[in-house]
């Protein structure tokens, strides 16, 4: 078997430029690096793949080219493709939602990576846990607790829903209150007036 060496130099330039714009922050280039590395993996299989040859049909005579090798690079082509077009729709978001495509570091993740607390330094806690053992128990000690934290989301929601109720109750009251000393004075106004005429009359 002989090698094309215009295609190994081509495909180790491809895999370098690749590789150097993969490690880049912006996903522009993540994207161009991206494409130059599945082109370069399509040279690579083309070069592992032997000989040239005649098409793989029945009843041909001359020596016929191996047809896994161009199977694998269609399914390469089809998978670059796809990621491709993966890669672009979040380029185009990120650009929609900042303006920008640069993938900044996480405050909180470089934290956490700073902690010079490590697994075997947690506290051992007593558990039933045969598979993992302790230390796996004591490495997520610190979890939060999903069904306790919508408990205390439910309380608090009850809580809130109650002082509202409570609040109308009062201020229900406090009207109901004030219309009936309006009706009272209004009452004593009329008997008032109906005394007056009957002083009146001789």
């Amino acid at each position: 078997m002989s090698v094309s060496l215009v295609l190994v130099a081509v495909m180790a330039v491809l895999y370098a430029g690749g590789v150097y714009l993969l490690l880049e922050r912006s996903m522009t280039r993540v994207l161009l690096g991206f494409l130059l590395v599945g082109n370069a993996t399509n040279l690579l299989i083309l070069v592992v793949s032997g000989r040239a040859g005649a098409a793989p049909f029945h009843g041909e005579t001359e020596p016929l080219a191996d047809p896994l090798p161009q199977a694998f690079v269609l399914t390469s082509i089809v998978i670059t493709f796809g990621v491709s077009a993966f890669l672009m729709a979040l380029i185009y978001r990120s650009w929609r939602l900042a303006h920008a495509d640069v993938v900044e570091d996480d405050t909180e993740d470089v934290a956490v990576g700073r902690r010079d607390v490590s697994v075997a330094a947690e506290p051992e806690l007593a558990s039933d846990d045969t598979e993992f053992g302790t230390r796996a128990t004591a490495a997520v000690s610190t979890a939060v607790d999903l069904e306790e934290l919508e408990r205390a989301e439910e309380v608090a929601r009850l809580e809130e829903l109650r002082r509202l109720d409570e609040l109308r109750r009062l201020e229900e009251e406090s009207l109901e209150g004030a219309d009936s000393a309006d009706s009272g004075d209004r009452g004593g106004k009329g008997a008032e007036g109906r005394g007056d005429e009957g002083g009146g009359l001789p």
